[in-house]
């Protein structure tokens, strides 16, 4: 089972579900028996109906919360009966993800599997998590993600108890997210002339265009789909660099006089930044407005990382709203900008986050900041009272190839992150000072897309490596060979039941 569980007791006897098992669901548990028998239906076609006989029972007990806080669960397998127990939903959620985990691997398909004995073995579970925050970055900006990859994407997350879908939606290269009060947007800023199809060096391209923009009715279909599963989806709107795309719909928007040809088709970043005049953060107000609309995530993130500051600097204008302000320079438009959206999201009731660079320590400690360069960074913004998720580059970009060898996909170039860095990932090291290590709410992993044209290409980028994060972000106990190896490999076969095709143990 993976991630892990903190303990695990074997017990005599299994349970094997049958027509005739039917659900017992306590006060509350409706939602979480409906999930259920959703996620159980298409492969074991059992009904599991509603019954107070019923020898499934589903119990929420809030007494139990100092024990098993808000996702921690009791898993049961008794020879007459399955006793799902948590202090609140979330948990409860976690234990029927456990539970699909102990059947057969069949019970993870889209499809029928007769023949199948749908039986459980004797266990006595007790897990909860390390942290808060068991997350996976999606880029739906340089390579355009379809409704039904980020469905499926929810589907395999939960089962890994990860609960953060952050998706990336805004970027240089496009701009997938609809704003009713700006349609341009996503009529021209969400599809670019051509793409890139390796290193600068390479000088290839394919020059077909390239573009994709969800409906706002698709977006909150796949919020809805995620929350049933116990995942929060944070959005993306990057601010004030990683604006080509909305820069080509809107050029106002930008410094100076100069004008983009068209949507960015490099890869990298590009130099051209956001205005800092009224009108500009008027426009990200809207922006964020309709975002907050779309997207009740408690947090909406900002971007705010690797934001050249040229154009400011040698802009009359800019250096001249830098000093009216009483920055020490251009160069501090940048948080003082985040600070701005930053306000504007707390007086809604949402909490700020973004990148975390260099010059964090201006921005207001309400910033929630994602380290991401390396953990230095994690722990030099933990020293300054900001809230900290882990994402360091090294370990949880996996966007790096995951082995040298070749034939390996194409990936970023510099690193190779394999599956032992990951399973490495630690959020809040042992010799971080009690203080700082608190302020880790967890880690997550980075999917950047610039290569990843083909549903394959995502999956085998992400899979199992993800399962290593899963693992250490939930129980951080134990061996990469000794224990969490064993794991990996008795989950494969679960894994190709969801259609996931994976390196081998070798990778």
């Amino acid at each position: 089972m993976l991630p892990r569980p903190l303990r695990s007791i074997p017990l005599p006897g299994s349970f094997t579900l049958t027509e005739d098992t039917a659900l017992r669901p306590g006060p509350g548990t409706a939602p979480v028996a409906g999930l259920l028998r959703t996620l159980l239906a298409p492969a074991t076609g059992l009904p599991l109906p509603d019954s107070p006989d019923g020898a499934v029972l589903l119990v929420l007990d809030p007494a139990e919360h100092d024990a098993l806080g808000p996702e921690g669960y009791r898993l049961t397998v008794l020879p007459d009966r399955v006793r799902l127990l948590a202090a609140e939903p979330a948990g409860l959620r976690h234990a029927v993800q456990s539970l699909r985990q102990l059947l057969p691997a069949e019970a993870l398909g889209d499809r029928p599997a007769p023949g199948t004995a749908w039986t459980l073995p004797g266990v006595d579970l007790l897990d909860r998590p390390r942290h808060a925050w068991r997350g996976l970055m999606v880029d739906t900006a340089r390579h355009f993600q379809p409704l039904d990859r980020l469905l499926r994407t929810v589907d395999r997350i939960a089962l890994h108890k990860l609960n953060v879908l952050h998706l990336h939606l805004t970027d240089d290269q496009g701009w997938r997210l609809p704003v009713d009060a700006y349609p341009r947007l996503t009529t021209v800023g969400a599809v670019r002339d051509r793409t890139r199809l390796g290193p600068a060096e390479d000088g290839t391209w394919d020059e077909r265009p390239h573009g994709g923009a969800y409906t706002k009715a698709e977006l909150r279909l796949l919020v809805r789909h995620a929350a049933e599963r116990g995942v929060t989806v944070l959005p993306e709107i990057e601010m004030p660099g990683h604006v080509g795309a909305a820069l080509a719909a809107y050029p106002h928007l930008g410094v100076g006089s100069a004008r983009p040809d068209g949507v960015w088709t490099d890869w990298g970043v590009s130099e051209r930044v956001l205005g800092t005049h009224e009108p500009v953060l008027d426009f990200f107000r809207t922006v964020l407005d309709e975002t907050m609309e779309l997207f009740p995530s408690p947090y909406v993130h900002l971007g705010g990382d690797e934001c050249p500051t040229v154009q400011w600097e040698e802009d009359p204008d800019s250096r001249s709203r830098a000093a009216a302000l009483g920055l020490p320079s251009a160069r501090r438009l940048r948080t003082w900008f985040l600070g701005r959206m930053g306000e504007h999201l707390l007086a809604a009731g949402r909490r700020p986050i973004c990148w975390a660079e260099e010059e964090a320590g201006t921005l207001p400690t309400e910033f929630t900041l994602m380290a991401w360069r390396d953990a230095g960074h994690g722990l030099t913004a933990a020293r300054r009272g900001h809230p900290v998720v882990m994402a360091p580059h090294r370990t949880t970009y996996l966007d790096y190839p995951q082995t040298d060898r070749h034939g390996e996909p194409p990936g970023q170039a510099g690193a190779v992150v394999d599956l032992p860095a990951v399973w490495s990932t630690d959020p809040a090291p042992a010799d971080w000072p009690a203080e700082e290590a608190g302020r880790v709410l967890g880690t997550q992993a980075q999917l950047w897309t610039e290569y990843v044209t083909t549903g394959g290409h995502y999956d085998r980028l992400l899979w199992p490596r993800l399962c290593a994060l899963a693992d250490r972000a939930w129980n951080p106990t134990g061996e990469y060979r000794r224990d969490f190896l064993p794991a990996l490999a008795a989950h494969r076969p679960r894994l190709a039941a969801l259609g996931v095709t994976t390196p081998g143990p070798g990778a």
